[in-house]
């Protein structure tokens, strides 16, 4: 499969933090023009049999897809999942313990947040959460947004929910080793989602790749839409100086809030190894008809 595939590896559905269903993600994505599309929805593989089914509806290969949240030095930290198998035990129990903080988190944001005077939050977060056990930050700006304390979710996150700032909670997610494990073990490949976002120093960057290819952790998001251009070169060279595959994904929410849509990314650089050439046998392929 070529480098210039149009892949999106990387979005999010209404089963965790995104607007769309599934169904309508698949819709957007065939659209734009995606041959090769995941859903990687955070901490969540619920919507996998939906999606897999949609994007083959409208012919579109599709690859298993999950975003598992991380504390590594105390930041925390994405890793994606791609081609495993979705019905794989272990890790549904590693995601729904990883989920399992997340509700006790939110009411603590909230109490923070009732301090400087904006009430109901709570409340207000779960009418955006359409999974309740995955109940975010992202929920809680919509809120915010809505009730006119911000005016768009930009500003929440310069105001709120961020270090230092009211509703911020700090959470223990997952290990780096536990996760890769079980991406791993259930027959995927492990991938650093968007490295340039987690503002690391250098020695913090390099012990994170160092640590995660230790555990098999095969790939890096080098072109995503968390990332700006003069950042794709500088993940390239990551990706060549560690001997990993190169992936590359939009990180779509909503088509209200996302700067990059789905299938618009521009293509890898060509000297990369696409992560879709490692996991060619791990591809869902879309029916292939013939004319009659």
């Amino acid at each position: 499969m070529s480098i210039l595939l149009n892949a999106d590896l990387h979005c999010h559905s209404v089963v965790s933090d995104g607007t769309l269903t599934p169904e309508a993600l698949a819709a957007r994505a065939h659209a734009n023009g995606v041959a090769l599309w995941a859903l990687t929805d955070h901490d969540e593989i619920g919507g996998q049999h939906r999606a897999a089914a949609a994007a083959h509806a409208l012919g579109m290969d599709y690859l298993t897809g999950t975003e598992i949240s991380v504390t590594f030095a105390d930041t925390t930290v994405h890793i994606v999942g791609l081609g495993f198998d979705p019905d794989n035990a272990q890790l549904a129990q590693g995601l729904a313990a990883t989920r399992g903080g997340r509700s006790e988190r939110a009411q603590e944001m909230a109490q923070q947040l009732a301090h400087v005077g904006i009430r109901g939050a709570f409340e207000g977060a779960l009418r955006y959460a359409g999974n309740p056990e995955l109940v975010s930050r992202t929920h809680f700006a919509r809120f915010l947004v809505e009730t006119g304390v911000c005016h768009d979710t930009s500003e929440v996150f310069r105001r709120f929910l961020t270090e230092g700032n009211p509703g911020y909670v700090p959470h223990r997610w997952a290990t780096l080793g536990n996760a890769v494990r079980w991406i791993r073990e259930a027959g995927g490949m492990a991938v650093i989602a968007h490295p340039a976002r987690y503002r690391f120093t250098a020695n913090e960057e390099y012990a994170l790749f160092s640590e995660f290819k230790q555990h098999g952790g095969q790939g890096v998001e080098v072109v995503t839409g968390s990332h700006t251009p003069s950042e794709y070169p500088v993940y390239a060279a990551m990706a060549q100086e560690f001997g990993m595959a190169a992936s590359r994904g939009s990180d779509f929410h909503s088509p209200n809030e996302s700067h990059t849509d789905l299938g618009a990314l521009p293509d890898l650089p060509g000297q990369l190894t696409p992560v879709w050439e490692l996991l060619s046998d791990r591809i869902l392929r879309a029916p292939r008809t013939t004319a009659g």
